[in-house]
């Protein structure tokens, strides 16, 4: 391959090559390059196996957990727990796998269909091959619509520009010429150069391929993606930290009940099977199911709303997301070319886009206005469709704005035939176009306002031709343009008595004005962030375009005010050097809220940056230059219209509408699913440990076991499950995006959440345990009885624990989870599944179920709603002193 080749004439690349610019390569020397340099095809990760979407399921620290205590309740012959056990792994892991299944396969039904093909001269005649098959020294010839197949120097060009933005971020089509550049000519001013995924406005051109496959610039990005080493999510990292947890708190419980056993003379074998059983009961055998089907309930709702989430944990990852870097070019903005100003020398007219039709009727009065909407509809090669506009984009803009003016186009082309066109040309600047109607013949031209200005003389001012004197101060309005981040363009015209030659036709022309255009922001965004700057995400805008552009852009979207501070605006070479920045520039970085002109190694390594600093990163990009970053981020998100393959590759999740909107919905689905997650953790552990205190504590004061082996196996996998499940499908906190995000750092269980956990589940201990010492010693029954009176003491307690989960803010009647019809759904089928074990003999006799009286039930209830009682005036107390 030609390193900068750019530099070189396309004789000297047709020399290295062994090619002829006008002829291409021979059969010959095309299968000896193709030995030599291999296909034109970008290694890339493929599509992830079944067995690799099976395995990780499988690789998730609470199925180790589980996994642990099947072995032990099988080790120890409790064969129906260990069996349950295992069809609760296989349940969860079927979970996940489908749906991560599902999300694979929607992404496969976004995939491009087909090959794409390109067209070369080889052995003097042209052929179509696949791009593939592409090698360097071909000569391939490109026209208007088509994609670039490969890197490769232009040897020959008529009016030719290229849109690059999904290389370089640049939201403008590039010119291009055949001049040879010097070294060190970054890539967003090679000129000369065509590159692989670009696409062709237009014009057409041939060139010579100097770069084929991963040694193309897309190849080279693409690759830095793959070298880009993804995060562990924010989920993962919790459910490690939960995990290590339990495990220590298993142990403990086990050595406890062990060592105190033995120290009250039991013996030891007997104490050692009972901390071992009372261990694996702490393990709450629902929360993988109950996580996984959160995650699945929040993915399926995020799928009916044009939101693809290819893993079932980069939901969570949103939710947690305190950052998000966006690109500008089609995720902030429209990724359409639109009139902003207008200057003529009666009239300044801003935010066309804003104006209506009302704003245009007082102007069509002014000749220099009419005079210039002729000028953008005649001097115009686009044509016109129903069903839309189609072809550069300047041009589409100009016909767009003659629309909302009211202009009748196609009336206007066949009452002004044209008779003469002077296409653009890159060297001249300018294009010009002659037509006849029945005042005679114009001439309209547009162009660079530097070589038009020049050609001008005069100037129509107040429907008057006068002497063009005042050129300097139409210098200062296109300096003010440019400020703004527009790219301008200048008109003129003249009337000739007939259609003159090609050198003439720009000469002694009449200036109309200038016009400002600008890739405008998308009207919803705005909104967006307001949500977001309430929810406390930070939104940096990181794009390859102009520093003013991007400003203006930010302004208009409200990352910033117009008087902000420079501050805030970086350029890429800022960034250079970001490895060892020191404090203050540190501090600047962490402050700024636009980078512009940015390079895709400049956004991997702001992502980086902002992820050691701590924060949970979310990325948002369509181009191949976002690709890298995409991938490093906490959280990438592709656009499913407008994305490249290589971004919806490597991101997590995918907006099929392209709507920037859908990201908020997905932010807040996320927080309430890690919310939802946190609120069903709570509660199976504060269940599970009321199991194993009540079990411990009677057996060491030699009161009646509250629970037998068989009735904790059913508590697990009914009072337990159904209300968890039903918590995470709650629907969260009416204001979840206007709390602060989450610290990064915090683990799901906050040590708020622990302490809540301790006092939930002893306030049913309690319930429990005093019922059992009320029936042992004041009413003297017997154990079954008491054991079955503590069974569905801990049954009912267990439920109403589900009331103490909201926050102690709310109200206790009129909150999150009382609105939930789910759970109360839960609760129904919870009491419908124990009154049916109840009255189902075999179920009865195997759980040692005895009937009970009225009155021994209504004692039940009563020690139950005591559990919830005094669990209420615990956490009111805690939040009267400030605790949460």
């Amino acid at each position: 391959m030609i390193e900068n080749a750019y530099s070189l004439s396309a004789e000297e690349i047709a020399k290295r090559f062994q090619t002829h610019l006008d002829n291409g390569l021979d059969k010959k020397t095309v299968k000896k390059h193709q030995a030599e340099y291999g296909l034109n095809q970008i290694p890339q990760d493929g599509p992830k196996s079944i067995w690799r979407i099976l395995t990780d399921q499988l690789l998730d620290p609470i199925i180790y957990i589980l996994t642990t205590a099947s072995i032990l309740a099988f080790l120890f012959s409790d064969w129906l727990e260990g069996a349950t056990i295992l069809i609760v792994i296989m349940v969860s892991v079927a979970i996940g796998f489908f749906m991560e299944l599902q999300a694979l396969r929607s992404l496969e039904a976004l995939r491009k269909m087909g090959q794409t093909r390109t067209r070369v001269l080889r052995s003097g005649k042209m052929q179509t091959i696949i791009a593939s098959e592409l090698v360097p020294g071909d000569i391939i010839l490109i026209q208007t619509g088509d994609v670039v197949t490969a890197d490769a120097r232009l040897v020959s060009q008529e009016s030719l520009s290229i849109k690059e933005s999904a290389l370089t971020g640049e939201s403008i089509p590039i010119s291009k010429n055949t001049e040879n550049l010097p070294l060190d000519t970054p890539i967003t001013d090679q000129r000369n150069m065509l590159f692989k995924g670009t696409i062709t406005i237009t014009g057409s051109g041939k060139a010579i391929v100097t770069a084929t496959g991963a040694n193309t610039e897309l190849g080279k990005i693409q690759q830095m993606g793959m070298e880009a080493q993804k995060e562990i999510t924010p989920l993962e990292k919790k459910l490690n930290q939960l995990t290590k947890w339990l495990i220590w708190l298993t142990l403990v419980f086990a050595v406890l009940i062990i060592v105190a056993g033995y120290i009250r003379g039991k013996d030891l074998l007997l104490m050692i099977e009972t901390g071992v059983a009372l261990a694996v009961a702490a393990i709450p055998e629902g929360l993988p199911i109950v996580a996984t089907i959160a995650l699945a309930k929040g993915m399926m709702r995020l799928s009916k709303r044009q939101v693809i989430i290819k893993k079932l944990e980069a939901i969570q990852t949103l939710g947690a997301t305190n950052i998000i870097c966006t690109d500008k070019t089609g995720t902030l903005t429209e990724d359409k070319m639109k009139v902003h100003a207008i200057y003529l020398a009666d009239t300044e007219l801003y935010d066309i886009q804003q104006k209506n039709k009302d704003d245009f009727d007082v102007l069509k009065g002014q000749e220099a206005f009419y005079k210039i909407a002729l000028a953008s509809i005649l001097c115009n090669n686009v044509s016109s469709f129903d069903e839309g506009i189609q072809g550069d984009s300047i041009e589409v803009a100009l016909l767009d704005f003659a629309i909302k003016a009211g202009c009748d186009i196609n009336l206007i082309r066949e009452n002004n035939p044209k008779k003469l066109e002077m296409p653009f040309d890159a060297d001249r600047k300018l294009m010009a176009t002659v037509h006849q109607n029945k005042q005679g013949f114009y001439a309209y031209v547009k162009g660079a306002f530097e070589t038009l200005v020049a050609e001008c003389d005069s100037i129509l001012e107040d429907g008057k031709i006068i002497r063009f004197t005042n050129k300097e101060k139409w210098y200062e309005k296109v300096d003010t343009l440019a400020s703004q981040g527009l790219r301008t363009l200048a008109f003129g015209y003249k009337e000739v008595g007939k259609i003159p030659e090609d050198e003439d036709l720009t000469k002694q022309l009449v200036f109309l004005g200038i016009m400002g255009f600008m890739d405008p922001a998308r009207e919803d965004v705005k909104a967006t962030i307001d949500i977001y700057r309430k929810a406390g995400i930070k939104v940096i805008m990181v794009t390859g375009d102009h520093l003013k552009t991007a400003q203006k852009i930010a302004e208009e979207v409200g990352l910033l005010t117009q008087d902000a501070s420079s501050d805030l605006v970086l350029h890429g070479q800022e960034l250079l050097n970001i490895v060892d920045m020191d404090t203050k520039t540190k501090a600047h970085l962490l402050n700024a809220s636009v980078f512009a002109r940015v390079t895709p190694k400049q956004k991997l390594d702001l992502i980086t940056f902002h992820q050691k600093q701590g924060n949970i990163v979310g990325m948002i990009g369509d181009g191949i230059n976002d690709v890298p970053a995409l991938k490093k981020a906490d959280i990438g998100i592709a656009m499913g219209i407008r994305g490249t393959e290589a971004a919806r590759e490597v991101a997590d999740v995918i907006l099929k509408n392209d709507k920037f909107t859908a990201i908020e919905l997905a932010i807040r689905q996320g927080r309430v699913v890690f919310q939802n997650i946190r609120q069903f953790v709570v509660y199976l552990l504060s269940c599970n440990l009321a199991e194993i205190v009540s079990v411990g504590i009677a057996a060491l004061l030699n009161l009646p076991a509250p629970l037998l082996p068989l009735q904790i196996l059913f508590l697990n996998l009914v009072t337990d499950v159904f209300p968890a499940l039903a918590l995470g499908l709650g629907k969260g906190e009416g204001d979840i995006m206007e709390q602060a995000p989450r610290d990064p750092k915090e683990p799901i269980m906050t040590r708020s959440d622990w302490y809540l956990t301790m006092f939930y589940g002893l306030s049913i201990s309690i319930s429990v345990l005093g019922i059992v010492t009320y029936a042992y010693y004041i009413m003297k029954l017997n154990w079954e009885v008491i054991n079955n009176m503590a069974f569905y003491t801990l049954v009912l307690a267990q439920l109403f624990n589900v009331f103490n989960i909201p926050h102690h803010r709310e109200s206790v009647f009129n909150n999150e989870v009382t609105k939930n019809i789910w759970i109360w759904g839960a609760i129904l089928l919870s009491l419908f599944i124990t009154w049916g074990a109840y009255i189902t003999e075999p179920i009865a006799q195997a759980l040692s179920l005895l009937p009970l009286t009225t009155g021994q039930f209504l004692i039940t209830i009563l020690f139950a709603l005591g559990s919830f009682a005094l669990a209420q005036l615990i956490k009111q107390v805690r939040g009267a002193f400030g605790l949460t």
